[in-house]
């Protein structure tokens, strides 16, 4: 599907796609009349590749994403953390993961950036905005505190419903995870659950009841789709059986086909070669296998749009869709992890198997980047963004925005279109100024000439990068620095930190800054701690 042809498919042609620069009606004013502010609803992907979904090149059907996008603005250098925990953190409380506490899983290291849970120094979206007056619900994946008082509940959400730990079967409650409704465990019932429709289900059922108060709502619906395991229905696994014995290498060129189409990606940044650790699909012996399990990673994805498309049609039938600001991302890139466990004799897909789809599909996810989940070149940080908030997005619906922004700048666009305070102390504790740049001005259709963000900076397991303009710098733990070019080279094929030595020098000095001020410690003495 070409730019053109996303547009006129969805009734918008080269008007839609030019825009209205002109200033509309910002929140602010909107506050200060009439109208209340505007719902948020926030919806995250888990483990979900940048080309997975069809507005960002993916053959996977996902009609409700790309109507959003479609009306709404798209983002084409937004970035999140390279894992589920600190980009979870980093996206609650805009700050960087390890100022929240999370700069690595839910392990407690015993050091500030490092306690596994959301620390007192940081305030959530749901606190802030409760405290702005919105009614503040939950739906999915918690994973930044596993144990009481770090819960939802515990962190300003009125209503939860969910999974506290990270991923699970999709099928049943999985030992060792814990699920909870609102401050109690709950186990669902197996018959006829899956995760993903539950998650759905609950997101639903609170925008029935919380569109109709007076005060506006803020949903948070954190899905753990498509992360592992591969469990899917099996009339979604049906849609797609067959479609993937095509290839990974064939899959992959025709993503980057249709992002360079879109104007999503610079057709001068070459696709990535195959990881190495990939072999050729014509060598490859169990190609059935091998496409059932990337088509039960695409049926995942579909049944999420489905749920999204679901709670907004909610949202329509409740009469408040035109002052409703949607938001989607995923946490990180796709996932590389080999996971082989479940019953032997399983059929994968089933609630018995427990499997994971293998680094040659995550390669394809991530087109056209480097590496997955856990590392910090794109192919873990790229992560699809799409906006759409009817009554202001309204003359330039389809439009791409290529500056770059950041988790961290979603508190920021919240504070700034509810009118709510972020506030410098909570419950008699100081809270760290927020880091993040509100997005508002960019979804409105105007301009701005200096980027958002001067330097970003991110750590993950001893991976560590810099973002300076069109410079990144980055590392892949214990390797050297590696310095790239993102306007020529956003495919991180041409090294040239030795031929920039200044530049490296200087960016070095503002990771070591960053990472000085954000409480980072150096991968290699964590784990001896």
């Amino acid at each position: 599907m070409t730019r053109r042809h996303f547009l006129s498919s969805t009734g918008l042609g080269v008007a839609g796609l030019l825009g209205s620069t002109g200033l509309l009606p910002d929140f602010a004013q909107a506050a200060a009349g009439s109208r209340k502010p505007p719902n948020i609803v926030l919806i995250m992907a888990d483990d979900m590749g940048f080309s997975d979904i069809g507005c960002y090149g993916s053959e996977i059907s996902t009609p409700n994403l790309d109507s959003l996008a479609a009306k709404g603005v798209r983002f084409t250098q937004f970035y999140s953390y390279a894992r589920c925990c600190p980009t979870r953190a980093s996206l609650l409380t805009g700050l960087h993961p390890h100022q929240a506490g999370v700069g690595h899983m839910v392990g407690d290291y015993k050091v500030p950036g490092y306690r596994g849970f959301l620390n007192d120094r940081c305030v959530t979206l749901a606190e802030v905005l409760r405290e702005a007056g919105y009614h503040t619900l939950m739906s999915g994946k918690w994973h930044v505190g596993e144990q009481r008082p770090h819960w939802p509940v515990d962190r300003g959400f009125e209503r939860y419903f969910g999974l506290i730990s990270g991923a699970s079967n999709y099928f049943r409650l999985e030992t060792g995870r814990t699920f909870a409704r609102d401050d109690q465990p709950y186990t669902p019932d197996s018959s006829g659950f899956y995760i993903t429709d539950a998650f759905g289900e609950a997101a639903c059922q609170y925008v029935q009841e919380y569109a109709a108060k007076e005060n506006p709502f803020f949903l948070y619906l954190a899905f753990t789709s498509p992360h592992w395991p591969l469990h899917a229905w099996p009339e979604d696994i049906a849609r797609y059986r067959g479609k993937y014995l095509c290839g990974w290498d064939e899959l992959r060129e025709r993503r980057y086909r249709r992002q360079i189409e879109m104007g999503l990606v610079d057709a001068k940044w070459p696709l990535t070669p195959r990881d190495e650790q990939a072999p050729p699909w014509a060598e490859v012996a169990d190609k059935e296998e091998r496409d059932l399990r990337m088509a039960i990673y695409a049926a995942q994805i579909d049944r999420m749009d489905y749920n999204i498309g679901r709670v907004m049609a909610q949202v329509r039938s409740a009469g408040v869709e035109e002052d409703t600001l949607v938001m989607f991302l995923a946490d990180n890139g796709g996932c590389a992890e080999r996971i082989e466990r479940g019953e032997k004799g399983a059929v994968t897909g089933t609630a018995d198997s427990y499997v994971s789809y293998g680094l040659p599909w995550a390669n394809a996810s991530n087109t056209p980047f480097r590496l997955y989940k856990h590392w910090v070149h794109e192919g873990g940080i790229s992560s699809p963004f799409i906006a759409y908030w009817p009554s202001v997005i309204r003359n330039h619906g389809g439009i791409l925005r290529n500056q770059f922004g950041h988790l961290v700048d979603v508190m920021a666009t919240c504070v700034d279109v509810s009118g709510a305070e972020y506030p410098t102390t909570y419950k008699g504790k100081p809270i760290q100024p927020m880091e993040g740049r509100s997005l508002t001005h960019l979804l409105r259709g105007q301009q701005r000439e200096r980027p958002l963000h001067d330097v970003m900076c991110w750590e993950h397991e001893g991976n560590k990068a810099v973002r300076k303009g069109r410079w990144k710098l980055v590392s892949r733990y214990p390797a050297r620095w590696e310095l790239y070019d993102m306007a020529e080279d956003r495919t991180e094929m041409r090294d040239l930190a030795d031929r920039c030595p200044e530049k490296v020098r200087e960016m070095v000095g503002d990771y070591e800054d960053w990472a000085r001020r954000c409480k980072v410690i150096p991968w290699q003495d964590l784990k001896r701690s």
